[in-house]
C-alpha cells in the first residue's frame, strides 16, 4: 500500500478547472517530484491533500485513509507537513520561536522538549545556527528557506510537502537547500517535492510526474524523463544540457 495515493483528483476554482482528475502515489522512503510550468496544477494539488483547497471529485488517501473533510491541523496530526510557496515565515518572530511553531500540533510536549528539538533542527541547518535569535524578516532568501523546512520538519511528518523551494533563490543556495532534501530524505522522511526547476527537482528524486494545464501527461525514474525529447525542450532548456545531465 503506497504511504500517500491520489486518485482521480479534481479541482475547480470557480468554471476553471486547474486539476484534472489526476491519479499518482508517493511510497514511504521515495522522493516523488511533480514539474510543470506555472498554472499546471502543482501547487493545486499540494493543497488539497493538505486540507487548503477541497476538491471537487476524487481520492486523497494517506496510509489507506481518507484525508478528504479532515482540517488542515488534523491532516499535520496524520504526518503530513506542507512547507507552501514563499517561505510565509512570521517576520516578527525569531528564527529559534518560527522553528518551535512547527511543533504547535504535537500534544504532550513541554516547552523544554519543543525547545530542544528545534535546537536539534540547527545540526540539519547549521547555516541558520547563528541567526537563531534574529527576527525573521532581516533574513535571506535562502535562510528563510531553510527555516520553513525546518519548521515543517518539526511537526514529525511521515510526508513532507515542499512547494517550489527553489523559488527566487541563486544557484548556490538552491545546491544547498537540495543537499538538505536529500538529507532529509535519508533519514527517513518521505518527500513530494513541486519544482518547475527540472534539474534540481529530478536530481533527488526516485521517480517524477510533469503535469500540464492540470493533467499528468507522462511519468517515470529521472533518467527516462530527462531522455525525453518534450521535457528536454520544456524544462531542461535543450538536447545538450539533457545530455550533460545524464552523464
Amino acid at each position: 500500500m503506497a504511504l500517500l495515493e491520489i486518485r482521480d483528483l479534481t479541482v475547480r476554482y470557480g468554471e476553471i478547472e486547474a486539476v484534472r482528475g489526476i491519479s499518482f502515489s508517493v511510497e514511504a522512503g521515495e522522493v516523488v517530484t511533480l514539474l510543470g510550468s506555472n498554472g499546471a496544477g502543482k501547487s493545486t494539488t499540494l493543497k488539497t491533500i493538505s486540507g487548503l483547497v477541497k476538491p471537487a471529485g476524487g481520492e486523497v488517501l494517506f496510509e489507506g485513509q481518507s484525508l478528504l473533510g479532515l482540517k488542515p491541523e488534523e491532516i499535520v496530526r496524520r504526518g503530513v507537513a506542507h512547507v507552501p510557496e514563499g517561505r510565509r515565515v512570521f517576520p516578527g518572530l525569531t528564527v529559534r520561536e518560527n522553528i518551535m511553531l512547527g511543533a504547535s500540533n504535537r500534544k504532550g510536549l513541554t516547552s523544554r522538549q519543543i525547545r530542544d528539538e528545534a535546537e536539534g533542527m540547527f545540526e540539519l541547518f547549521p547555516d541558520i545556527r547563528r541567526f537563531g535569535d534574529a527576527l525573521g524578516w532581516t533574513l535571506s532568501g535562502g535562510q528563510l528557506q531553510m527555516v520553513a523546512l525546518a519548521r515543517g520538519l518539526m511537526a514529525k511528518p511521515r510526508i513532507l510537502l515542499l512547494d517550489e523551494p527553489s523559488l527566487g533563490l541563486a544557484p548556490v543556495i538552491v545546491q544547498a537547500v537540495f543537499a538538505i532534501i536529500a538529507e532529509v530524505r535519508r533519514r527517513g522522511t518521505t518527500v513530494l517535492l513541486v519544482e518547475q526547476n527540472a534539474r534540481m527537482g529530478l536530481s533527488v528524486a526516485d521517480r517524477g510526474y510533469v503535469l500540464e494545464t492540470g493533467q499528468l501527461v507522462l511519468s517515470g525514474e529521472p533518467q527516462a524523463l530527462w531522455a525525453n525529447d518534450d521535457i528536454r525542450a520544456a524544462y531542461l532548456g535543450g538536447r545538450a544540457k539533457a545530455e550533460a545531465l545524464a552523464h
